[in-house]
């Protein structure tokens, strides 16, 4: 049984025009309270892909990261 691939899901459809392909390091969601939950798929999906992430990404993440509740990133 295969596993699906990972997928980015926008919070928003406007979010769709606005983002144009960019990563973290240029663009987050619009509602702050979506940072955590899109950090954690942007880091999946580059997991599952073996694509790197530049040092700006990796800050952008972070700082995303850091909304997130007391759950740890990846339990």
């Amino acid at each position: 049984m295969a596993t699906a691939a990972p997928i980015l899901v926008l919070p928003e459809p406007t979010s769709v025009v606005d983002k144009s392909g960019s990563s973290p390091a240029t663009w987050r969601p619009p509602r702050r309270s979506y940072w955590c939950t899109y950090a954690r798929a942007w880091i999946t999906v580059k997991h599952h892909y073996g694509l790197t992430v530049t040092v700006r990404e990796k800050r952008a993440l972070i700082c995303m990261l850091r909304t997130c509740a007391t759950s740890p990133p990846f339990a």
